[in-house]
């Protein structure tokens, strides 16, 4: 072959300028997200809800589903040292650790008192009860472990806890952008993890005639590591990776598609680790925390109910029974309603 012969140079060849967009030669061909990749120096503003769009067109990656909200500042370490204060942190690290006397099985839950964990709790708080959920690790190779509220107690502290760090205002920034009513959050809980191998995409909200979304935000990450978040776009051909970033939510509405990505910070059955030291020093865990909130209203309670009383155990499935709920997080019409102090007829 002639181009196979010692010494064969072949020249560039060029193109007329004009023949194709100069702005060709300055795309990426890596996937970002415009409106987190720059936040450090262009920070969202509290209450803020804008679309997730492609950094390399200014499309946005789903019409309906995929969102970015600004919350205020310190509002992540406010709800961490909470978390930290009911013993609930305390409660992933023997979750996640394996510990004795805290080991699930694969799909099962238990109820702790994570006050008991820890002393910076009073009498009433270590009485508080949640439950703990090792999430379908056996199909799913990870070991995501949910914790929410399993007495009322629990449910209200949990509540009023992320109104007093700030989460009112994301809530009235979702229910004024998309028209709403008033909003409920009916379910919330802690997602902890230390490893992946394989997990599932999934919508969380489905069918609620685009009326709820899963506000999710970070209370540990691991720094340095790559993306924890995979999310898919609307048209099903693209999956992108986004870090979960402090004071930042993600809004995930009806068919919003996502998965966790495959990570490794640690994993109990790795014979190459050297679990005491690590166990001493305090094993890497990543916990994020989501919230269901929802127009609820007779064209979407029923599917709603169906979601929360779903894979989970679901202690709070009462509240749906009747109609207007019972407890609204936020309303248009008075502006009063808020997490700690909920407006309705009380739950």
């Amino acid at each position: 072959h002639p181009y196979a012969r010692s010494g064969y140079f072949r020249h560039a060849i060029g193109v007329p300028r004009g023949l194709f967009p100069e702005k060709w030669l300055h795309v990426s061909d890596r996937y970002e997200i415009a409106e987190i990749r720059d936040l450090e120096n262009k920070p969202l503003e509290p209450g803020v809800v804008v679309p997730m769009t492609w950094a390399h067109n200014g499309k946005p990656l789903g019409s309906k589903y995929a969102y970015v909200v600004g919350l205020e500042k310190g509002f992540s370490d406010r709800f961490l040292e909470y978390s930290e204060k009911k013993g609930v942190i305390e409660l992933y690290r023997n979750l996640l650790s394996e510990n004795e006397g805290y080991l699930l099985d694969s799909d099962a839950f238990k109820a702790y008192k994570p006050g008991t964990l820890v002393n910076t709790t009073s009498e009433a708080d270590k009485e508080m009860e949640f439950f703990a959920h090792r999430y379908k690790s056996a199909k799913y190779k990870f070991n995501m472990h949910f914790v929410a509220a399993w007495d009322e107690q629990a449910r209200k502290d949990l509540l009023k806890a992320l109104g007093d760090a700030g989460m009112d205002i994301a809530i009235k920034g979702l229910g004024e952008r998309f028209g709403y009513d008033n909003m409920t959050c009916f379910h919330s809980s802690y997602m902890g993890v230390t490893h992946c191998d394989k997990s599932l995409m999934h919508s969380d909200i489905y069918a609620t005639n685009d009326k709820s979304w899963n506000i999710v935000f970070p209370l540990i990450t691991i720094e340095g590591t790559e993306p924890e978040l995979d999310v898919m776009s609307e048209d099903l051909n693209t999956i992108v990776g986004v870090h979960y970033l402090k004071d930042v939510a993600y809004a995930m509405g009806d068919f919003g598609y996502h998965k966790t990505r495959m990570i490794a910070y640690y994993d109990p059955d790795d014979d190459s680790v050297d679990h005491g030291d690590m166990a001493a020093n305090g094993i890497p865990i990543r916990v994020v925390f989501g919230a269901y909130c929802s127009q609820i209203d007779e064209t979407n309670a029923a599917v709603i109910r169906h979601i929360y009383d779903g894979d989970d155990p679901a202690p709070f499935a009462d509240q749906f029974k009747d109609l207007p709920m019972k407890e609204v997080h936020w309303d248009k019409a008075t502006g009063t309603s808020t997490l700690a102090n909920p407006g309705g007829t009380g739950y």
